[in-house]
């Protein structure tokens, strides 16, 4: 059977899969917790679901346990996800230059089918909401969503030839993330009211077999493999010295100025991805809470709103990147990002929260331009081991900025729920600082950008 190098159908369905049953998750807690605490079903008509906006009334104070409650728990099962999660995306990702991307892919989407299946079935014998913490941690061996970024970005640096094109290339990846995150949010709505939590869990899972064998059986690695396959097994102790010696060769045989140059972008990736992980994740609380009182359809149109900024922030990469340099992108990409979550914390109508989006069109730019930054620095050999630092960092970040974002609305909510966006904008001025300093310092445009590989490689055979 012939194979192709086509990734983005097997980014397409990882992502609509697993876009589709993320808000849904958060709501299932949500209204789970809800029963609970009242002891009735969750109520939800046409245009809004039901919430008290009486501060004087007791049902609004259990209401708000509800809230704190829900943020709680997600940071919980956030955290128990995390470290297995942080432990595999670094091995394989790392190891993908050696023994190929698929592994990369494939495992992400097992363990994403496992989860789904194992949704469907606490969702169908209403069991209890603990089960979600086996499931967590399950998904989390597998390498979850930071694997199979890590590998499907890695997948497609192996296939540009061209540096000048890789921030484009890993653009149009980030591009789908987007878009196609925005229409399962829009379809999850329609879904859940359509045909229920269990049935949509169903539909995932039946996504995510499908990718699974067009990645085992159509999908060409870019890595060759066949000579590794024919050594001899070789111990977990020697894989483990062979994974972290090439992320250790990284830093430590590279020249002094690509050393700091990888940490500083890295760091500014990882500041940057805190901020806007973090408040971005508290949308669907904010949401549900009065006044706004969305349903889940509402909840899906606010969730599909993104699907036009992540096209804007594509299309700001592609125009920007011919007459700007890539720092000066990531500088309108951060304070994008802060208008919107200005105008967030401050929204209190529908009509405005919609409106939130406009400010931010340009708030995904820096993700992609920084991966591409980094993609470029390093040789062609590196490109594992710099994505799989990047892997792991989104996993940390993310993990601690949902944490810490969680408990910081759980314990402001009752008196001021849009603190955590204002937070949120404000934290932007550290990655801001960062690339200032390094404009106003020696670490100048052409610095960043452009040490391409052959321009590495040089600099090297010259210092060694």
């Amino acid at each position: 059977m012939r194979k192709v190098l086509c990734v983005e159908p097997v980014i397409f369905i990882y992502t609509f899969a697993s876009s589709l049953t993320s808000p849904l998750v958060q709501q299932f807690i949500y209204r789970r917790l809800w029963e609970e605490e009242y002891n009735s079903t969750f109520l939800s008509d046409g245009n809004a679901s039901y919430c008290e906006q009486n501060k004087s009334s007791p049902t609004y104070i259990k209401q708000k346990e509800v809230q704190e409650k829900a943020s709680v728990f997600n940071m919980q099962l956030d955290l128990t996800g995390a470290v297995p999660s942080l432990i595999v995306a670094f091995v394989i990702v790392a190891n993908g230059d050696r023994q190929g991307r698929k592994r990369s892919l494939v495992l992400p989407s097992m363990g994403a089918l496992i989860a789904d299946i194992c949704l469907t079935v606490i969702s169908y014998f209403s069991l209890s909401l603990s089960v979600l913490f086996a499931v967590a941690f399950i998904t989390g061996l597998f390498g979850s969503m930071a694997t199979f970024l890590g590998g499907g970005f890695a997948f497609i640096a192996d296939l540009c030839h061209d540096e000048k094109q890789k921030t484009t290339r890993i653009a149009v990846v980030d591009l789908i993330f987007g878009v196609v995150s925005g229409l399962a949010g829009l379809s999850s709505g329609y879904f859940l009211r359509g045909i229920g939590f269990t049935w949509t869990f169903v539909t995932a899972s039946l996504l995510h077999v499908v990718n699974i064998i067009y990645i085992i059986f159509l999908l060409e690695d870019t890595v060759g493999v066949s000579e590794f396959h024919h050594q001899a097994p070789v111990s977990c102790k020697e894989l483990l010295r062979e994974t972290f010696s090439g992320v250790y060769m990284l830093f430590k045989i590279a020249p002094y100025k690509k050393r700091i140059l990888i940490i500083v972008l890295l760091f500014t990736f990882m500041t940057y991805l805190f901020t806007m992980v973090g408040g971005s994740s508290l949308f669907t609380l904010y949401e549900l809470d009065e006044p706004l009182c969305w349903n889940e359809v509402y909840i899906g149109y606010g969730a599909a709103a993104f699907t036009s900024v992540s096209l804007t922030s594509f299309l700001g990469v592609y125009l920007f990147s011919k007459c700007l340099k890539d720092i000066y992108i990531v500088f309108i990409g951060i304070f994008s990002y802060i208008g919107g979550m200005v105008m967030a914390a401050f929204a209190k109508t529908t009509l405005l929260m919609f409106l939130v989006r406009v400010p931010s069109l340009l708030c995904f730019m820096p993700i992609p331009v920084l991966r591409s930054m980094l993609s470029k620095v390093v040789l062609t050999g590196e490109q594992g081991a710099v994505f799989a630092c990047i892997a792991c960092l989104e996993v940390v970040t993310g993990t601690i900025s949902l944490s810490v974002f969680n408990i910081l609305y759980a314990a402001t909510v009752a008196w001021f729920s849009g603190f955590s966006f204002l937070l949120s904008a404000g934290l932007c001025l550290i990655p801001l600082a960062i690339l200032c300093w390094l404009l106003c310092t020696s670490w100048n445009g052409e610095d960043l950008a452009l040490l391409v590989p052959e321009e590495v490689s040089s600099i090297e055979s010259v210092d060694s």
